[in-house]
């Protein structure tokens, strides 16, 4: 039997993952390359400059829904933010405000903050953070889509958890700080950046689905991140009352109690009663996500 084609997310550029998300010829991209907006910081250090800063934005259809886009290039000084990178993500949603869009759909492909912008980039992160909110409380839903080289970390990985969903390849990853920042602060004892095999039991997709952080874990593949973008998209609007926060609180609660004792992905999957969890690096999403489907939730297990 012949199996369809599949084009890896991990791999793709940021236009080549929205063109595989929207639908064709849909999107219509916002301070495009013709404007040239590139960081002056990092001419004024003498630099390479990206003509779109490393982050492509605009607006498009999913299923004939109109939908903001914003997908970060992480070729491009690993999709660090500066401060044009990070106006346009905050010009994103502060037009999703105005526009109305079924859902803001964002890319994230990012190691952080931009070292060389140092104040201006963290600046930037702090501006994006406040206009995703405010766009939140506005009744617009944001996804997130996490499956790129760079993961999200830094200020990023908060801008992931700030989502109403998250969408995750087991190539995602999600974190605070880095591995190579953990190492370079606490040495290779505390954690070994190049042992990929733990990085990826720390900050990898199935962990995190695992802690549900991630919404949904899916394959590396466009098609799938577009299927699941699609199926959020017909979920309604996630509560954003102060009884969902509290629910979201007691939640962190009980897994911050519940996992104490972890060390990384294998502890969380034994206490979880996964059986075999050296195996499950190798399961694709479709049996992991059976596999997790099948254990008694929390409060049962308890």
């Amino acid at each position: 039997m012949n199996r369809p084609h599949r084009h890896s997310w991990f791999e793709a550029d940021a236009r080549a993952r929205i063109a595989g998300l929207v639908d064709a010829g849909s999107f219509r991209e916002l301070c495009g390359a013709h404007e040239r907006l590139t960081s002056p910081h990092l001419a004024a250090l003498d630099l390479p400059a990206a003509f779109d800063d490393g982050v492509v934005v605009g607006e498009a259809t999913l299923d004939g829904r109109p939908v903001l886009v914003g997908a970060q290039q992480g070729a491009f000084n690993g999709g660090a933010v500066g401060e044009i990178h990070g106006a346009k993500l905050r010009g994103l949603f502060e037009r999703a405000r105005r526009t109305r869009p079924a859902a803001v759909l964002l890319a994230i492909d990012s190691g952080g903050v931009r070292l060389h912008e140092a104040n201006a980039g963290l600046i930037a992160i702090s501006e994006l953070m406040r206009a995703l909110l405010a766009a939140r409380a506005d009744g617009i839903p944001v996804y997130g889509l996490i499956g790129g080289s760079c993961g999200a970390f830094g200020g990023m990985g908060i801008v992931a958890r700030l989502c109403d969903a998250l969408v995750m390849s087991e190539e995602g990853r999600l974190g605070l700080s880095g591995p190579e920042v953990i190492e370079t602060v606490k040495g290779v004892d505390e954690f070994d950046s190049k042992d990929r095999a733990l990085v990826w039991r720390v900050t990898g997709g199935k962990l995190r689905r695992s802690l549900g952080d991630a919404t949904m874990l899916v394959d590396d593949d466009i098609a799938s991140f577009r299927d699941a973008a699609r199926s959020l998209l017909a979920r309604p609007v996630p509560a954003r009352d102060l009884a969902a926060l509290d629910a979201d609180q007691r939640a962190l609660a009980q897994r911050a109690a519940r996992y104490a004792e972890a060390r990384d992905g294998l502890d969380i999957w034994r206490v979880l009663g996964l059986p075999d969890p050296g195996a499950i690096p190798m399961l694709d999403a479709a049996d992991f996500n059976r596999l997790l489907a099948s254990l008694p939730s929390p409060t049962e297990a308890a």
